[in-house]
């Protein structure tokens, strides 16, 4: 794996100032140095698709954002670390999206909390590189040495002579100048920082946003392009036997109904297949669709229904399955103890119900495929698409706009071939529109999962012994025949990762196969791992009649740095190195004593009210929740306060993180109170925000409260736009229990509470 002191040294040979990151996240070093030389394009007027920043004549300074915006603010955050690191003034930074380019960019896949734990030196490298270029530029053409130069709020300036001049005025003389050798590039040191580590800088796009004139997927226009609504097979793997278009094809702007094939069974990012309306706008075009008399096979999962599949799961935990960790004797430890602890959870099936679903608009002509769409990962949008159409890849362009949310569907591509295969057959330019009901009824679900934990406890209340056992459909079901088996990185979300200090521990997987299609979702396996383990540290705890956060302190035990190789299972760290990305229970600790500390943990409440906790490490970041619930008599549930702490090493961008956090607050809340979709022979149950809810602006909680560790520049980044959202619900099923004495077990709390 590759390190800081890795990549500097390997760029002293290549020129190379960005990594490439591959659609796995492993990370290699690329380009040449005449390559390197193209990626500071100094003294063009516009940027070059391959080009990370550009200085106009003017001054302007542009820069490339080269991965996807849906409101984590990486758009702003990894151009404002160039800008930083030039001494740009951001008043004077324009930022403009990179096309789908891997081997300009390196890694797009915006997926994963990546983005600024992979980018965020090589975007201050590129920064510092391009103000020593100017620098070097201006001391050659005013005769005085290099070193005399400084960079300085957007200006070069030569102090004993008083000459200045704005980095329009040497841009193109920089650009004809050598790359400086990794040892002679020179980062800024934290104290000069303008903007990284600082919440001074809005996101780019926030005057858009406002005005609403900021362009997403759904926005997409073109001259003479036609709008297409797509019937697609309720059930997963059905497909259409015979259609009556006739009267679809009298509804007035109806231009073609056009079938599309259902792909084989495992579909991947392939679409499913049905019957598409092609009109001159999307109202004619659903208004059609509902009169489409369709006859469909529903294929292998026509009887799949999800109240008889969680019982399924469930049993499969009851029994032993495939273990993936095993340290200690468990056995042993079960026959000596005090007390044993047996619970069992559940999650349903989730959808990602982003705000903007799924839209794309595609021109196929002459052999080329041109795409405009909210993708989170362009280089696979092109790999499918080339592989669909048939095509060259270099012959497929991709096009990134805003992603009004993505939250791990739109990085699956399905609706942007519907859009690329209905304008090959059209002849024209088509934009597909996914409705509500598509989204949800269509999509690709965060699995559903049932949990076994049982443990034993010690006379002093200790651990000695854990197993857990987990079933739920693997998301390679969706990609490969066969799979039942969760992958190993599905595993390292929260289930054979834990932080604490048992001396026997065994984790057990059952093979499931899958009833309907499987997708990543935000944090991913870490949802119903979280629940699981951050309830069941809850339960332990009140077992042995201790307080939780005080359990917790002692079930993490002393400070140390927990192996990868671990019970016979090599975790991949989130392919972030050991040595960088070390799984320290210190840190994990001082987030568990700070979070707790803020939210006062342990003082007196009323009756009816009470706090709950839980920790979660995910993504090479630990985030600590305490929230504090109140319940009525009628078992109303009022959320009074979050307090939520995160440890993801160094904070480039605060403000932005503390967003995210808030934000992973009212997910994971909505997630744990109503979260979820059922299914009856084969189909989706929930159609629309009346049965699928997400939780309205008066039931959020009262108070929100974000916590950062502190951690200097030597420390990496690590993830953020996903860690929050698992420690959610277990801390707020711990708030209930301590307010009413009732364990929730499963989810969502909703159906629950008052049971």
């Amino acid at each position: 794996m590759t390190t800081r002191r890795d990549f500097l040294g390997q760029a002293a040979l290549t020129g190379a100032f960005f990594l490439v990151i591959n659609g796995r996240g492993e990370r290699a070093l690329a380009a040449t140095a005449e390559g390197a030389l193209a990626r500071i394009k100094l003294g063009e007027g516009s940027v070059a698709p391959y080009a990370f920043v550009s200085i106009a004549p003017d001054g302007v300074v542009t820069i490339v954002a080269h991965r996807s915006e849906m409101g984590t603010g990486i758009r702003t955050t990894l151009p404002m670390a160039l800008a930083d690191e030039l001494d740009a003034d951001w008043a004077r930074v324009k930022v403009v999206q990179a096309p789908g380019d891997e081997d300009t960019y390196g890694g797009q896949n915006t997926d994963g909390s990546h983005s600024l734990r992979d980018f965020l030196l090589p975007m201050r490298i590129a920064g510092a590189s391009t103000r020593q270029l100017l620098a070097a530029a201006a001391a050659s053409a005013w005769g005085v040495p290099t070193g005399e130069v400084v960079a300085e709020n957007h200006e070069l300036l030569h102090r004993a002579s008083g000459r200045r001049a704005h980095y329009g005025e040497f841009a193109a003389a920089a650009a004809r100048l050598p790359l400086p050798g990794a040892d002679a590039i020179q980062l800024k040191s934290e104290a000069q920082f303008r903007y990284i580590g600082k919440s001074s800088v809005h996101i780019v796009d926030l005057g858009d946003i406002v005005r609403g004139t900021a362009k997403y997927g759904i926005d997409g226009r073109l001259p003479g392009m036609l709008y297409a609504v797509v019937a697609r097979p309720p059930v997963y793997g059905g497909h259409v036997v015979k259609v009556d278009s006739a009267a679809a094809a009298k509804v007035r702007g109806v231009e073609r109904v056009v079938r599309i094939p259902a792909s084989k069974l495992p579909s991947g990012m392939k679409p499913l297949g049905g019957v598409a309306v092609v009109a001159a706008n999307t109202w004619a075009a659903l208004q059609a669709r509902d009169l489409l008399k369709i006859t469909w096979n529903d294929g292998p999962h026509a009887k799949h229904d999800s109240a008889s599949y969680a019982a399924h799961l469930m049993a499969e935990t009851r029994a032993p399955a495939k273990v993936v960790l095993q340290q200690g004797d468990v056995a042993a430890a079960f026959a000596k103890a005090t007390t044993h602890v047996v619970a069992e959870y559940s999650t349903p099936y989730l959808a990602h119900a982003p705000m903007e679903p799924p839209a794309a608009l595609a021109v196929v002509k002459d052999g080329r495929c041109e795409v405009w769409a909210a993708v989170q990962d362009p280089q696979t949008t092109r790999k499918e698409l080339a592989e669909f159409l048939k095509i060259p890849f270099e012959k497929v362009k991709v096009n990134i706009t805003l992603l009004g949310g993505g939250f791990g569907r739109k990085s699956k591509p399905d609706f942007v071939l519907e859009a690329a295969y209905l304008a090959r057959e059209t002849g024209r330019p088509v934009k597909v529109t996914w409705s509500r009901t598509d989204e949800l009824q269509h999509g690709y679900y965060h699995a559903i999962a049932a949990q076994r934990a049982e443990a034993s406890l010690d006379a002093n209340g200790k651990v000695t012994g854990w197993l857990q056992r987990g079933a739920f459909p693997p998301i390679n079901s969706t990609f490969k025949a066969g799979e039942k088996y969760a992958g190993d990185e599905e595993l390292e979300m929260g289930f054979v990762d834990l932080p604490y200090d048992v001396p026997a521990m065994r984790f057990e997987n059952a093979p499931i196969t899958p009833g309907v299609r499987i997708g990543w979702f935000r944090s991913v396996c870490n949802i119903q791992h979280g629940f699981a383990s951050g309830s069941f540290a809850d339960e332990l705890a009140h077992a042995a009649k201790r307080d939780p956060r005080d359990f917790l302190l002692d079930l993490i035990g002393k400070d140390r740095h927990i192996p990868l190789d671990l019970g016979g299972f090599k975790k991949t760290n989130y392919a972030g190195s050991e040595t960088e990305y070390p799984y320290d229970t210190g840190r994990v600790r001082r987030v568990l004593e700070r979070v707790t500390r803020e939210a006062n943990w342990g003082s007196p409440l009323p009756a009816g009210r009470g706090r709950g906790l839980a920790i979660h490490r995910s993504f090479l970041s630990t985030v600590a929740v305490v929230i504090e619930v109140s319940v009525s008599p009628e078992h109303d549930l009022t959320v009074e306060q979050v307090d939520i702490g995160i440890d993801c090493g160094y904070v480039a961008n605060p403000e932005r993180v503390r967003a995210q956090l808030e934000g992973a607050v009212v997910m994971g809340l909505t997630l744990a109170l109503r979260g979820e979709m059922t299914f009856k022979n084969g189909r989706a149950q929930q159609s629309n925000f009346h049965d699928f809810p997400l939780l309205a602006i008066h039931e959020v909680p009262k108070k929100v409260r974000t916590h950062l560790m502190p951690a200097d520049i030597t420390v990496p980044p690590a993830g953020v736009g996903e860690p929050g959202v698992p420690p959610v619900a277990p801390a707020l099923c711990n708030a209930i229990f301590a307010a009413t004495g009732k364990r929730i077990r499963h989810l969502p709390v909703a159906s629950q509470l008052r049971a």
